[in-house]
């Protein structure tokens, strides 16, 4: 399987686990939302039952051995897998598995159906959306009464959408392109604080973004800055990432705040990195919800939100679609336009504005869309519940922008569950971290 998956013969592959051959045929379909045909014959073939004789003189004996043998190709619990391969390459993957028992069973159909065909015959037929909706309905009656409820139907009601058309990427620009390479070139590496507060756990991805962008990156903890043993006067740039500050516990990246806040000597000296005009700043995640609290400190923050439980009142780790807006971030200096996945991981990311006016005023720079492209409201496309799908904001300047998404978790390509083929080693997000490099200069 590792040779022929090395090889790009393999598109599909599941095991034949919880459940057997039916469950897993069900599963493959409904993630790739297409039809799947399957033929029995040869995975329910029983001897004694094409005995013409037999058929003759016993035909209800006959016509359940062949029942049983159908269901037990159906429903077998033992080891196996299916894959999909193309046509084409039949006879490669066949050679790669002589001497295993393999059996050619089926493909794709474009009826959108779950089809099972015995002796030329349709023995069962359901739409994948009907199977799907059933396979579905335990886990959304259960979400109903744990979760918010609107939120359940919203995502079982997705099921019914069966033309999504799922996951894709559009890109304003080329994530080959290295534009900090020729400040690389120079030798400089200007000196980015990676800030950490208890419990945070992201530190070590964003000083890989920064480190491969050209930055040298420094672990910061508060402690650091409130001992003195580090100071925010060195630096041209900090980074508050993401995880559980503070345990996680509800309002942690206000607390993470209130810590600067009510400190005197820490105000100041966060208050005077900010006003510094060769400085720049990103928050992610509870390093989001951290600097929109200290947005009195942060030119041009005046209108940034504070950020609520999500709407579903869960905690959301997912891949969703996200766009790249038209703004003055210097992070997604041009990038306009582009539509990419990229990770959520939080609990605690719906916008919420001060004022309507506040609301209108705001810089969006990244806001979620559906798989159509779409600004979304609509759960789980838009994790959070966010007005309009607005998941990151910045200033006038551009200096100082906060996201609720991790594009830090998947700058490289191969950290993605799932992108478009041809994406070389740095994924389209490692983009933001190198205009950071190219702004410094």
């Amino acid at each position: 399987m590792q040779t022929l998956s090395r090889e790009h013969l393999i598109l599909a592959y599941h095991d034949r686990s919880d459940g057997g051959l039916f469950a897993t045929l069900c599963e493959m379909a409904f993630a790739s939302h297409i039809g799947v045909t399957l033929n029995l014959d040869l995975l329910a073939y029983d001897e004694i039952a094409h005995d013409v004789e037999g058929n003759e003189r016993k035909p209800d004996l006959m016509f359940g051995r062949d029942r049983e043998r159908v269901l037990a190709a159906l429903f077998s619990e033992e080891l196996g897998a299916v894959i999909q391969i193309r046509s084409s390459d039949r006879s490669r993957v066949l050679a790669q598995l002589r001497g295993l028992p393999v059996q050619v069973i089926g493909s794709p159909n474009r009826r959108d159906e779950v089809r099972l065909v015995r002796n030329a015959k349709a023995i069962f037929s359901a739409t994948r959306v009907e199977l799907e909706r059933a396979w579905s309905e335990v886990s959304f009656r259960m979400q109903q009464l744990r979760d918010d409820p609107a939120c359940a139907a919203e995502e079982f009601d997705r099921i019914l959408d069966a033309d999504d058309p799922g996951l894709s990427a559009t890109l304003s620009f080329d994530p080959a392109e290295d534009v900090a390479a020729p400040f690389i070139g120079r030798g400089a590496r200007p000196q980015v604080v990676v800030l950490r507060e208890q419990g945070v756990n992201g530190q070590v991805e964003m000083a890989a973004a920064f480190d491969r962008a050209g930055f040298e990156a420094q672990d910061v903890h508060m402690s650091d800055l409130v001992s003195g043993r580090a100071s925010l006067a060195a630096f041209k740039g900090l980074a508050a990432g993401g995880g559980f500050s503070y345990g996680d516990v509800l309002g942690a990246g206000a607390g993470w705040a209130k810590a600067i806040l009510f400190n005197p000597r820490l105000r100041e000296e966060f208050e005077a990195f900010f006003a510094r005009s060769d400085t720049f700043a990103l928050g992610l995640c509870n390093g989001c919800q951290m600097m929109s609290q200290l947005r009195e400190l942060i030119p041009g923050a005046q209108h940034w939100p504070q950020f609520l439980r999500n709407r579903s009142e869960q905690f959301e780790a997912r891949l969703a679609m996200v766009e790249v807006l038209p703004g003055p971030s210097l992070f997604f200096d041009g990038m306009a336009g582009s539509r990419i996945p990229i990770v959520t991981a939080h609990g605690e990311g719906r916008a919420a504005f001060d004022s309507p006016e506040a609301s209108e005023r705001v810089l969006v720079a990244l806001r979620f869309v559906d798989n159509r492209g779409n600004p979304t409201e609509t759960y789980p496309l838009n994790p959070n519940g966010s007005e309009q799908g607005n998941t990151g904001f910045t200033t006038r300047d551009g200096r100082f922008t906060i996201l609720m998404p991790h594009p830090e978790r998947i700058f490289r390509t191969v950290q993605f569950s799932w992108h478009p083929g041809g994406w070389g080693e740095d994924s389209p997000w490692m983009r933001i971290f190198r205009n950071a490099r190219k702004w410094v200069g």
